[in-house]
Parts: C-alpha cells; structure tokens; sequence
C-alpha cells in the first residue's frame, strides 16, 4: 500500500527541478511530449503547462530542442507562478487538419508575468491558404491564427520566430503592458492575410528591433488600443504597417496615442497607412499619432489615408466614415516610390491636425511623384516633395 504515495513523489521530483535560487523548472518532455515531429505532443504539452502555471514563485517551462506537433493549444491562467517563462529551444508544429481549429492555434490567455522566448512556432499554412476567401469574401470563415495572447499583463515576447501561418502570425487582445522584441516573422508574399501582428483593444504595446516579411500587413494596428509604440522595425515584403482597417464593426473603441519610428519598409505594397470603412455603424475616433524616421525603398504607397476602404468589389463609396481622424503627424519620411502618387490622403469628413514635416519621396518611374488629398486640411513644415496638395 505504500508503493503508489512514494511513486507519485518520485515522479513528482523528476518533473519538476528547483534552483538554488528556488525557481522552478518544468520540461515538457517529463510530462509525455516526444518531440519528433510525428507524435501528436498537444496533451503532454498542455500537462506541462498546468503543472507549471500551478507552481508558486519564478516557474520555467522548457520544451527542449526537438519537432513539436501539436493542435490547438491553451495555455491559460491565472496561475500561482509570480512569472512564467515559456521557453521554447525546439519548434512548434501545427496539425495541418483544419477541422481540429478554431479561431486559434496556440493561445496564452489570463496569465500575468508571462514570457514567451525562443524557437520556433510554424504554422504549416499552405495547405491552408487556398480555403481562404477573406480577400474577397465578407462572410469568409477565418482561418486559426499561429499565436493569440489574451488578457494578459505584464508580457515579454522575444527572439521568437514564427513562419508560415494559416492566418496572422501573432495577435494581442485585450492585453496590458506587452513588450515584444527580436521576432524574425516570415511568409511568402502572396500568402492570405497573413499579418505579422495584429492588435486590438490593448494598451501598453511595445514592439522593437523586429523584422516581418509576410502576404499582408507587417503590424496591423485595429480598434480600442491606446499607447503604443514600435521602433526599429524592418518591414517588407508585404502590405505595409496599417492602423485598421477601423469603423466595419458596431461598438468599435478609440485608437490614440500611436508612435511609429525608425521603420524601414523594402518593397511593400504601402509603407504607413490609416484605413477606415465607409458607412461605420459607430462613432470612434483615431488621434494622436506620430510617424517619423521612415525610409521607404520601392514602397507602392509610402504615406496613405484612406477613408473609403473597402477590399471587395462591389463597393458604392457613396457613405461617409464615421471614423474620425485628428492630430496626425508624418516626419523625415524619405526613399523611393513605385507608384506615381506617394502621398495619398483620402478622407472622409476633414482631417484636423495633420502634419507633414521634411518629407522627400521619388518615383522609381518615369515622370515626377505626386500628392493627392481629398477632405484633408494638412500642414506643411520643412522640405516637402512631392510638393503639397494645393
């Protein structure tokens, strides 16, 4: 009878390490994982996760060098942990089955001190990209997201690579102080709607030092966020960095408090863009916002707002946005355009506030660049070409 006490203790110490400065460490494969790439490692993992998020103190996670092969996943809290690292030394591997999905693949939900470092989280999309028809759909099915952080605070993510999603790369909901550096996000260019971050109703947004080369937008940026900043990004290819599309949906928030800075865009169908829809079923606005020290190499669009967005094809453009747009300031934007109109500003009701300082954008082909502005009352300040709308 006292066999089986004695056992679970013995397997209990061999599951989990402690330090001598009395962190806790997890490894995935003590809790069943395989690692081989063949072997579906999705329980194992997420047995890994519970005794981990169920241990008190500073708790690692470890999922060692190796090919994990697993479906949706979640990591969810609250846990005991006063932080939790996930490290990730191996690669994650998605299932390829649609049917096992939701909206999600891998999801960390209500957890607070998470870090999420290393590896590799692949998505295995192709086979996946021809079943999306949200580019020309409106009541498309949207295909499962590789990584989805929800209601989390206080949040690292860092040198983390991920490829080749069903949908976007990675996406932020509702989360509060998250800071995300050192990501390497890849797809082919003509990928689906593969956005490389995507963000929503979040506030604390840091993201840094990253590079992005996907189908889609690099950081898509949609409603209800506030202060966020991202620096040193390198963008390209893809359709650029965007705030929305913003005003589809009803009960959208405020986007404010936006800062881009020390981006490069390289062969980019738009370099910044602001987006908003025709007709919105609510009033929101997006204000205070600031995009500087840009450089664009053979960017379509480097600088657009367009307030009549709409991606399909039976569009009327006879409705008003009910998005409107104050305080928004472009500076030191240089480089080269592909197109000959490298400054767009399409608005709905009046821009108030807008600003373009030291901007110098050349056409790549024959002719001069131009600027075109519907409804925008912008000023102008320092160097300026191509010359201002008059």
């Amino acid at each position: 009878m006292e066999a089986r006490p004695r056992l679970l203790v013995v397997v209990a110490l061999l599951a989990a390490t402690v330090s001598a400065a009395g962190a806790a460490s997890f490894n995935a494969k003590n809790y069943g994982a395989k690692g081989n790439g063949v072997n579906d490692d999705t329980k194992p993992l997420m047995s890994a996760w519970k005794a981990a998020c169920g241990s008190a103190g500073a708790v690692t996670l470890v999922v060692p060098p190796g090919t994990y092969y697993i479906g949706p996943v979640q990591f969810h809290g609250p846990c005991k942990a006063s932080t939790l690292t996930f490290q990730l030394q191996g690669t994650l591997k998605a299932a390829s089955d649609l049917k096992r999905f939701g909206n999600d693949w891998i999801e960390f939900g209500w957890v607070n001190g998470l870090t999420v470092a290393g590896g590799v989280i692949d998505g295995q999309g192709a086979a996946s990209w021809p079943f999306n028809k949200c580019p020309i759909r409106k009541d498309c099915k949207v295909l499962p997201t590789s990584v989805m952080f929800v209601n989390n605070q206080n949040t690292v993510v860092k040198d983390v690579t991920s490829v080749n999603p069903k949908f976007f790369h990675m996406a932020l909901l509702s989360t509060k102080n998250i800071r995300m550096s050192g990501l390497k996000i890849s797809a082919p260019s003509n990928s689906p709607n593969t956005d490389g971050i995507h963000i929503e109703r979040s506030a604390g947004v840091y993201i840094m030092d990253t590079h992005i080369a996907t189908g889609d937008d690099c950081i898509s940026i949609g409603q209800g966020n506030d202060n966020v900043d991202i620096a040193r990004v390198q963008c390209g290819p893809g359709h650029g960095m965007s705030v929305g599309s913003l005003g589809r949906y009803v009960g959208e928030g405020d986007v404010t408090r936006v800062h881009v800075r020390d981006m490069t865009f390289t062969g980019s169908t738009n370099g910044v863009r602001i987006k908003t829809w025709e007709n919105s079923p609510t009033k929101s606005k997006a204000a205070h916002m600031v995009f500087e020290n840009l450089v664009m190499k053979d960017v379509g669009n480097p600088i657009i707002i367009d307030q009549k967005y709409c991606p399909y094809y039976n569009c009327e453009h006879k409705y008003v946005s009910g998005v409107t747009l104050t305080d928004i300031q472009f500076k030191n934007i240089k480089g080269s355009a592909t197109t000959p109109v490298a400054v767009l500003l399409k608005c709905g009701v009046p821009c108030q506030g807008l600003v373009l300082q030291d901007v110098d954008l050349r056409y790549k082909g024959q002719g001069g660049t131009s600027a075109k502005c519907e409804n925008a009352k912008a000023k102008y300040i320092g160097y300026q070409f191509p010359r201002p709308c008059a």
